[in-house]
């Protein structure tokens, strides 16, 4: 099932990258994806899997994106997608999964307790078995295949820049989006490449970043999630024991960014970039700033930071962290003496 996903621009930055001090800086916008995020390279896999089998329903669980990709694509396929979201998912998301027609259940507490989230995932896991149904969750521990989609994210980024990368900076909750990257690379270069793979979270969310850059063997639960970050409020490991592992192997590194940062540099990619991203889609360069500051990059290497949503996707932090104006309403007659101070 197929909807024009993937294939996304890799740009160059205009700007933040010489204030950051690193002449190649590229951003892979995954923003531009048909439902405004990376999630459509999954659910495109998982859907064309379930339309392949006759499955007419498909049972989920999402922070929002995951489940605005599925609606969308269940949609084309004429699949009933039901979809049991995260505590506080953004209401703009939830509001595009509903336009797409999907049913929606909000539960207390999932994506921020890791004991109710552990039950809804458990319970999910029992029912869909017991339907012969898939439980499209976007990590390798549950959809496997259907993370491969996500995994060409890396071929194409490789692709574009004849192998020639130094750094790739991605965003993590549950660990699903990095290990994809590391996949794609260490695929692409079996024989260990040049490419790094860095993993980047929220402090509010800390299961894999640290362990990753304290040499500790196993990602760890955290008793809740208090990121704002939406997207990356997932205090389980899920995937995170396997990021641990290919990260090392490609050379890689983990980063923790506060919330402030990352919201700092989603309004720099957009005054600056012309990159309009949710505050997870800003996480990657959070990292690369806390990277250079750590003197761990240089100016001379090629950096890849994955911007991995769109700025619509969540609004409301918009209207929250930014303390943007009111728009004024004039009279005609006073429109040019306004406009004339900027000339």
């Amino acid at each position: 099932m197929l909807l024009g996903e993937g294939q996304t621009p890799l740009v160059r930055s205009r700007s933040i990258g010489a204030l950051l001090g690193v002449d190649n800086l590229y951003f892979k916008l995954e923003n531009l994806n048909p439902t405004g995020s990376y999630k459509d390279r999954f659910a495109a896999v998982l859907v064309s899997e379930m339309n392949a089998k006759g499955q007419k329903v498909c049972i989920a669980t999402s922070s929002g994106n995951t489940g605005a990709a599925l609606s969308a694509y269940c949609a084309a396929a004429g699949i009933t997608c039901i979809l049991v979201v995260v505590d506080g998912a953004p209401l703009p998301k939830i509001r595009q999964m509903q336009l797409y027609g999907a049913q929606i259940f909000m539960v207390h507490g999932f994506g921020k307790d890791p004991g109710v989230t552990a039950t809804v995932f458990n319970e999910l896991e029992k029912l869909c078995a017991a339907n012969d149904l898939p439980l499209p969750i976007s990590a390798y521990r549950y959809c496997p295949s259907a993370m491969q989609g996500v995994q060409t994210l890396a071929s194409e980024i490789l692709e574009t820049l004849a192998g020639q990368v130094d750094h790739i900076f991605a965003p993590a909750g549950g660990g699903g989006l990095t290990l994809a990257v590391t996949n794609g690379v260490l695929t692409e270069q079996p024989d260990g490449g040049r490419t790094r793979v860095n993993c980047v979270q929220p402090e509010g969310n800390d299961t894999i970043a640290s362990a990753l850059r304290t040499n500790e063997p196993r990602a760890r639960a955290v008793a809740q999630s208090t990121t704002t970050v939406s997207g990356l409020q997932v205090p389980g490991v899920i995937d995170g024991d396997r990021v641990l592992e290919n990260c090392r192997k490609t050379g890689g590194t983990g980063y923790v960014v506060t919330d402030e940062r990352v919201f700092f540099w989603q309004q720099a990619l957009a005054r600056q970039e012309g990159i309009f991203s949710e505050p997870a889609g800003a996480v990657a360069l959070a990292g690369l700033e806390d990277a250079i500051r750590r003197k761990e990059v240089s100016r001379s290497e090629t950096v890849v930071c994955l911007v991995t949503g769109s700025g619509f996707k969540d609004m409301a932090s918009v209207e929250t962290n930014f303390g943007l104006p009111a728009v004024q309403t004039v009279e005609a007659t006073r429109t040019i003496g306004l406009i004339q101070p900027y000339l």
